[in-house]
């Protein structure tokens, strides 16, 4: 028999629709825990109610959780992981766990759109699907996974797209890695090998600003004079800024706090192309890091989990462009 841990941490897949209000909220007691699924025949499940929280309210210290109780069962007889956790900061949850844990054992994420009490609610079907990739062969060495709508992707690159669509979660550029069918898990696409951080807590404040036509210096400068310690921008197209905005970003530069660069287009990536004030090519000159493959939220995760586990300068930079 194949164990697989689930890991329930709240979200709509675990919330109701209060048939008066039409509000959704967490349940008294999680739904999932009592629910009747399907389970493959060499599967047995070992589940725990680790959090039942809004996924707005899931912070890097629960993260920090999970991945240090995922270590716990990767140490005994464990075989695969699935986590159900709300879809707002789902894909900063797995991207966290992929970037802490890697491939070391099946690590599946998974969530709903809808309550477990309205029409059409995709939990269950979710969970279900979530269950038979985490214990499949196939799946093993892929990193950590989001299961959601017959779709796999990587945790690396998946985002969510839709506020209320059950097809919400989608990979920009590349597509989904696999698929989910009715007898089959089919695998279609290989990731490159990244690097993996081992880190032991999440400590540091790094903002998000986006950038915008006419942005002026100000929001930058008043960080320049905050105690951050680091920086996430979006900035236009390939990667560029106003050029209104770099006195104020040469401050933080000038204080050696890492300023991480990405782009604010949903496909594509960020280089340094442009050369012209405020294009790409002088902002790489400058000492900004461009992270030319994923979101500003997992950017800035990325760079949190540097920063927890030391790396400075080059090393970090390589780690960022990596």
């Amino acid at each position: 028999m194949k164990k697989i841990l689930i890991l329930h941490t709240g979200g709509t897949i675990a919330m109701k629709e209060n048939i008066l209000t039409g509000g959704v909220s967490p349940d008294v007691v999680n739904p999932l825990l009592d629910a009747e699924i399907t389970v493959p025949e060499n599967v047995d499940l070992v589940m725990e109610d680790i959090f039942n929280l809004p996924s707005p309210h899931i912070m890097p210290k629960h993260m920090l959780i999970l991945k240090k109780r995922i270590m716990e069962a990767i140490d005994s007889d464990i075989r695969g992981v699935v986590i159900t956790h709300g879809t707002d900061t789902l894909e900063e949850t797995a991207f966290f766990l992929d970037t802490t844990i890697g491939d070391q054992i099946p690590i599946v994420v998974t969530g709903a759109m809808r309550s477990s009490n309205e029409l059409g609610s995709d939990g269950l079907y979710n969970f279900e699907s979530a269950i038979r990739v985490a214990s499949c062969d196939e799946a093993i060495g892929k990193g950590v996974l989001v299961v959601m709508n017959d779709e796999i992707h990587s945790a690396r690159y998946v985002t969510k797209t839709h506020t209320t669509n059950v097809a919400t979660f989608r990979t920009p550029t590349l597509g989904p890695i696999g698929l989910v069918t009715k007898h089959r898990i089919l695998f279609m696409q290989e990731l490159l090998d990244s690097t993996r951080l081992d880190i032991s807590s999440v400590n540091g404040t790094i903002p998000i600003v986006k950038a915008y036509a006419g942005m002026q210096g100000d929001l930058l400068e008043a960080l320049a004079h905050a105690k951050v310690d680091g920086l996430v921008i979006e900035a236009l197209g390939a990667g560029n800024l106003p050029p209104q905005a770099l006195t104020a970003l040469k401050k933080l530069l000038i204080q050696k706090i890492p300023v991480i660069l990405v782009s604010r287009c949903f496909n594509g990536i960020a280089e340094p192309v442009y050369d012209y004030e405020g294009g790409g090519k002088e902002l790489a000159d400058m000492g900004v890091i461009f992270c030319n493959s994923i979101n500003s939220q997992k950017a800035r995760l990325k760079l949190l989990i540097a920063l927890n586990y030391g790396l400075k300068e080059q090393k970090l930079a390589d780690f960022i462009t990596n």
